[in-house]
């Protein structure tokens, strides 16, 4: 994934950008799989568990489906260069050092807690940055705000953490150690609207 091609029968393909790699597990049947290394779990950017449908939206994708397959004639709604176009404006997103603090002492609490042998990467450390630049903007706010640091946090985190045995035996998850954490960081609050040489935050 980071070097962003694939090989087929020996042959190298170099992939354009945008290059976004998605993977979905299935929580019920393993046959002929197997869960994927910590190094490899930690490129991906972000992980989401997205369970079954309500009543309600499982009755609208029967609707869709009466005469075929949506995605038959899904139209494009984005060009590659818009989404390139976006991904380098995200860059441009204003992160308090308060609030990238904030971050990572969330993160570096996840290395020191006692049911973690493996804490979150350094690669986590830019994956929360990142994802909470990408919600500042679509918030359509130009600077990050705790909160959005505190939205991305479970699926940016617990899927990168590894708990000791002992602690599994428990039944402690990824999940809950996060959510432990959480309340014990000291939030950042706003000091007022952000100017030019003024801290946004104290």
């Amino acid at each position: 994934m980071a070097e962003r091609r694939v090989t087929v029968d020996g042959q190298t393909y170099a992939l354009k950008p945008p290059f976004l790699v998605m993977a979905t597990q299935n929580p019920i049947d393993h046959e002929g799989t197997f869960p994927l290394p910590e190094a490899q779990l930690d490129r991906f950017l972000i992980k989401l568990s997205l369970g079954y449908p309500s009543i309600e939206d499982e009755a609208k994708m029967l609707d869709r489906l009466q005469h075929g397959h949506p995605i038959d004639d899904l139209p494009a709604v984005v060009s590659a260069a818009d989404v390139v176009a976006c991904q380098e404006a995200i860059r441009s997103v204003y992160v308090d050092d308060l609030v990238r603090t904030y971050l990572l002492q969330i993160v570096e609490k996840t290395r020191h807690h006692e049911d973690v042998r493996l804490g979150a990467s350094p690669r986590a450390s830019i994956a929360l940055y990142r994802t909470a630049q990408a919600v500042a903007a679509m918030a359509g706010r130009d600077f990050v705000l705790p909160d959005d640091v505190k939205r991305m946090v479970v699926p940016v985190l617990v899927h990168r953490i590894i708990l000791k045995p002992e602690s599994r035996l428990r039944k402690v998850t990824p999940l809950s150690v996060v959510q432990e954490i959480l309340p014990e960081v000291a939030v950042p609050v706003p000091a007022g609207q952000k100017e030019q040489g003024e801290d946004y935050f104290q």
